[in-house]
């Protein structure tokens, strides 16, 4: 077995975790390979025979994140279309997609290298633009959300929008969120935008602070194409993809569409989707439920 582990390693934090996992996996013959950089950060703490990445290929059969959600969001980076399957050990905060608490590692660990997992089919977006953009052809996709945004100015946005070539709406706010499933729960939810179960064929259009009490969060097919035209007083905008940031000229159209591969995560018996609602989100927490 080919496992590679990506990290973010913070002084401020305890290692021993990391320690413990690449031991956990030495003891059961798995091949290790960290991120070049997390592995500069921590070589000094790990065994011989580990190895780094700058890069994945099909020959790998497991990435584990460490961290938090953010992480996992580095981490779809690397996997692209390669369909290598992320399980993630939460070291941050919430952790709604890095689920595995760190206490928990060996007992994950075994249930993984066992099989005794289900897979859980991530779609992601992707976005094109009618002017070319270097940090946007390198990587054009989300796993959570692409947002539109203002930029150097306090002033409302207007952005017009259309699906499938036909005119929806101009929005009148600070910005628009185009999200996944899996983006629901995230910034999307924050502004008022419903959650939506990973396995529906949906994106969520969610409105960032509107000037206008009716214009609330759309879904819509998965298979819609959406296109977004920027106006205001500047004469740019921010796109953001996940946690990747970069700008625009508002001479730019944005189009938005369902992206062609799916990301793979692994979900051990006790830690559902549904499971998280509950309790991470407090999902419909109310004392007359409790047993």
């Amino acid at each position: 077995m080919k496992v590679a582990i990506l990290g973010k390693f913070l002084k401020s934090e305890p290692s021993h975790y990391i320690t413990k996992l690449v031991s956990l996996l030495k003891k059961r013959k798995v091949s290790i390979f960290l991120e070049e950089e997390y592995y500069s950060q921590l070589k000094e703490l790990l065994p011989e025979n580990i190895n780094s990445f700058t890069e994945l290929d099909k020959s790998y059969d497991l990435l584990i994140s460490i961290g938090g959600d953010g992480t996992i969001l580095k981490a779809i980076t690397f996997v692209k279309h390669l369909s290598i399957p992320i399980v993630g050990i939460n070291s941050g905060r919430l952790g709604f997609l890095a689920k595995i608490k760190i206490d928990k590692i060996e007992e994950a660990i075994d249930e993984i290298i066992s099989g005794n997992y289900s897979i859980s089919e991530r779609s992601l977006i992707e976005v094109v633009t009618s002017e070319k953009n270097n940090e946007l052809s390198k990587l054009n996709f989300a796993l959570n959300e692409i947002a539109v945004s203002r930029k150097n100015t306090t002033s409302m946005i207007s952005i017009e929008t259309k699906l499938d070539d036909k005119y929806l709406n101009s929005y009148w706010a600070d910005g628009l969120i185009i999200a996944t499933p899996t983006g629901s729960t995230g910034y999307s939810l924050s502004c008022g935008g419903p959650i939506i179960m990973p396995e529906a064929e949906n994106l969520v259009i969610t409105p960032i602070a509107p000037h206008n009490l009716n214009a609330r969060p759309l879904i819509i097919a998965d298979n819609t194409e959406i296109s977004l035209k920027v106006n205001g007083r500047e004469n740019e905008f921010l796109i953001s993809l996940d946690s990747r940031i970069t700008t625009l000229s508002n001479t730019n159209v944005v189009v938005i569409k369902k992206s062609p591969f799916k990301i793979k995560m692994i979900e051990l018996e006790n830690e559902s989707f549904l499971i998280t609602l509950r309790e991470k989100l407090m999902w419909g927490k109310d004392k007359r439920n409790l047993q």
